[in-house]
């Protein structure tokens, strides 16, 4: 034995023992199993896909906004062998909980009226699981959000041989929750802002309101609060307005 947590055995003893070496395994401790005097394979117990991560955080060595960071492409690889809904932001991985049924209802509603006011128009409305790669102008990774609804004008080129969109959206919104307050409104307008997004709605189903934030050339151009008894206005699409009532009803 190397030491009290890894056992070093041959191939054929591996045969003869499985059942052992699986119990060992199981008792989180681990396996280096060699072929031929040469190094073959491990066996080791079995980690989730967000605690590999984490391991990953544990190990690395390059820091971002004050936490420890994979790259796109550890990201991109995590996500694809997982079932978990996740985002990545600024390096971050960040794990999306359920919505709430008012969440649910609130996005259905928006569906409703994006949907209506589309209707025979170029571009579409979509809604969550939906993965969007947003560019961030002078940064070298993208940011893969998800965000509660958007409304994607280039998809007629932009969506790659896997059937993904890999444009950016023209709209977006985003509805509150007492978990995502915090990055809704300072990270991912960020990088909605930064990314070529036009704008950005923040749903508020506590307060009744919705923030709506217009882009342009990357900066801020215009910003509207609407509470529950107001006519609310895109501020990119002409004519897309509702009574917000209709929203938090």
């Amino acid at each position: 034995m190397d030491n009290d947590y890894k056992k070093t055995i041959t191939a054929t003893e591996l045969k003869t023992n499985l059942g052992k070496y699986l119990d060992y395994a199981i008792a989180n401790h681990e396996i280096v199993i060699t072929k031929n005097g040469k190094k073959a394979a491990r066996l080791s117990p079995y980690i989730t896909d967000i605690e590999r991560y984490l391991t990953v955080k544990e190990e690395a060595t390059d820091y971002q906004y004050g936490g420890k960071k994979v790259s796109y492409d550890e990201f991109m690889e995590i996500y694809e062998k997982s079932n978990l809904r996740m985002e990545f932001i600024n390096g971050e991985i960040f794990l999306l909980a359920s919505p709430e049924a008012y969440h649910q209802e609130i996005s259905g509603n928006l569906h409703l009226l994006f949907a209506k006011y589309l209707k025979d128009k170029k571009c579409k409305v979509y809604y969550a699981p939906f993965d969007v790669h947003f560019r961030k102008k002078d940064f070298k990774e993208p940011d893969v959000m998800q965000p509660d609804l958007l409304i994607a004008c280039d998809t007629e080129n932009t969506i790659n041989e896997k059937g993904r969109y890999m444009g950016t959206p023209t709209l977006v919104v985003e509805i509150l929750s007492p978990s995502t307050r915090s990055k809704d409104m300072v990270d991912k307008l960020n990088t909605y802002m930064l990314s070529g997004v036009r704008e950005y709605w923040i749903v508020d189903p506590k307060r009744k309101t919705i923030l709506i934030y217009g882009f342009k050339d990357l900066e801020i151009d215009d910003f509207r609060n609407f509470i529950v008894t107001d006519t609310l206005k895109s501020y990119f699409f002409e004519g897309l307005e509702t009574n917000l009532s209709r929203i938090f009803t």
